[in-house]
């Protein structure tokens, strides 16, 4: 099995998003846990909510990264497929990058 690290992408911070009424924060949450259920073992890590990012750099503090999750799937095609119905995206986009070795570790 391959280890997928998930990013959440919105254009609204994790932070604004959670600033919701406590029916609308169970309804979310409930979303989230029906397609925990659904993707089951390949789960590894539901992740958390991500504060802003603080960028060193010139091009200031512009992040869409609103939090993560780790999956485990035979290929890349497989981890997508996770994805599908997947509640984050009435709301923003998901990324999935494959977690690779470190040669000689």
């Amino acid at each position: 099995m391959t280890t997928y690290l998930v990013l959440y992408h919105a254009d609204v911070s994790a932070e604004e998003q959670m600033q919701q009424s406590e029916s609308e924060g169970q309804a979310a949450m409930q979303a989230w846990m029906a397609w925990a259920g659904q993707a089951g073992d390949a789960l590894v890590d539901f992740g958390t909510p991500l504060g802003a990012a603080r960028h060193v750099g010139a091009e200031g503090t512009a992040s869409t990264i609103a939090g993560f999750s780790i999956i485990e799937a035979p290929d890349a095609d497989a981890a997508a497929a996770l994805m599908d119905g997947h509640p984050h995206l009435e709301l923003g986009t998901i990324e999935i990058l494959e977690q690779l070795s470190v040669p000689g570790m």
